[in-house]
């Protein structure tokens, strides 16, 4: 009798296990098979061209519209809202260029570096100086994380446009996106990944301030031949771009604490407007470059792909060399596979004025962010995490991924 009792409950857990695993099987398929499909229509309305969209780009915004709107109602897959509605808005803009360019008399083109900088503060705001005080407690992770950041992503860039054999112009442009810092997106993906978000949160902090110097220093060396690049403009624009409304950020989140307002509440509406923000910011890109996007096709969404994935291996294969653990190991492996687009975007047409190297950013954006949520997905359900990896905790910085 205490056996039979015994082994009805060793064997409780196996079935709670199993049951689990199913769940957590079929939710994660669920969420592929959205967004592949979401991915797929993208496609399919890049190789359309400007006479033969009609009613195939209206029903795949229809399509992309239904899904983000299915995502964020959907209490397992809201997490992933933020992602869905980056694609959905890429998409839109790519079939209906039009009416993200130009709203009444304002060129919405003119708006960039303003949409920028409001996503800038937002990020800014959600920081403290706790947050600058970790590269003093994670050094390694930090300095190893941006130059990874700043070395292999702008090589990888300049090397995948050669191997393909990519248009001048458009090689530029994949330089500039793997010369810029990170995005903002990755503390949201190193979170779903279970990876360590203050690192992540203090790598892109930090990566973001080191860009005046370090994006003109790559662009001179990597594309000085192939474009102009006047290092101090590209320096004055980054500063006043990137690097003051991050600084004026931290100031404002400074003095909201010394208010004493409720600090959650406040990030969280900061975060929704970063976010806001970065999908006008996406969408303004890709309508401003439909028409090459739709030309150059599959190669150059190839192109960026291939940037994008190998950037996350050589960042997690980086991390691993040098004896990191997992959560950082993924962490670094986001932050330097995930670039901010919108800045490169920003950079080709204000610094560069080559509108054409505007192109690889505006497919990186949306490219990075649903890879991201894949590998985040796939990593969020692994098990091989040892409790001295389990990083992931918000506790340090619960402001920093939206609920």
């Amino acid at each position: 009798m205490v056996h039979g009792h015994q082994k009805h409950d060793s064997s409780l857990p196996l079935v709670v296990r199993s049951c689990d695993l199913n769940r957590t099987i079929n939710s994660l398929c669920i969420y592929f098979m959205v967004v592949a499909g979401m991915f797929a229509i993208a496609a399919g309305v890049v190789l359309f061209n400007d006479t033969a969209i009609g009613w195939s780009a209206c029903l795949a915004s229809i399509a992309t519209v239904l899904a983000s709107l299915a995502i964020t109602c959907h209490t397992a897959l809201r997490t992933y809202a933020f992602v869905a509605w980056v694609v959905c808005v890429v998409v839109v803009a790519i079939a209906y260029p039009r009416s993200f360019l130009q709203i009444g008399s304002i060129k919405t083109v003119d708006t960039l570096t303003y949409l920028i900088q409001i996503a800038m503060f937002g990020m800014g705001a959600t920081l403290t100086l706790n947050d600058f005080s970790r590269v003093l407690r994670l050094p390694k992770g930090v300095f190893l994380g941006i130059a990874l950041q700043f070395s292999a992503m702008p090589c990888l860039g300049w090397t995948i446009a050669t191997v393909l054999a990519l248009p001048s112009e458009i090689a530029v442009g994949l330089i500039l996106v793997g010369s810029c810092p990170g995005g903002v997106s990755s503390n949201v993906i190193t979170y779903l990944a279970k990876g360590n978000v203050a690192l992540s949160v203090t790598m892109t902090a930090c990566s973001t301030l080191v860009s005046p110097v370090m994006t003109p220093l790559m662009m001179y060396l990597l594309a000085g031949t192939s474009v102009a690049i006047n290092y101090v403009d590209m320096f004055r624009s980054i500063l006043l771009t990137v690097f003051v409304p991050v600084v004026a950020g931290l100031i404002c989140n400074f003095f909201l604490q010394k208010l004493k307002l409720p600090q959650s509440t406040t990030e969280r509406y900061l975060a929704t407007i970063s976010m806001i923000a970065i999908c006008a910011i996406c969408g303004i890109i890709a309508a401003n470059s439909s028409a090459a996007i739709q030309t150059v096709g599959m190669v150059l969404i190839l192109a960026v792909f291939l940037h994008n994935a190998i950037g996350y291996f050589l960042g997690y294969l980086g991390a691993k060399w040098s004896g990191l653990n997992e959560a950082d190991s993924r962490t670094i492996a986001i932050e330097v596979g995930m670039q901010n687009g919108g800045m490169a975007a920003m950079l080709a047409t204000s610094v560069l004025k080559v509108p054409a190297t505007a192109i690889a950013p505006a497919l990186f954006a949306p490219v990075m962010n649903v890879t991201g949520a894949l590998l985040a997905s796939w990593w969020g359900h692994q098990s091989n995490l040892s409790i001295e990896d389990t990083s992931f905790s918000l506790d340090d910085h619960s402001g920093t991924v939206p609920e």
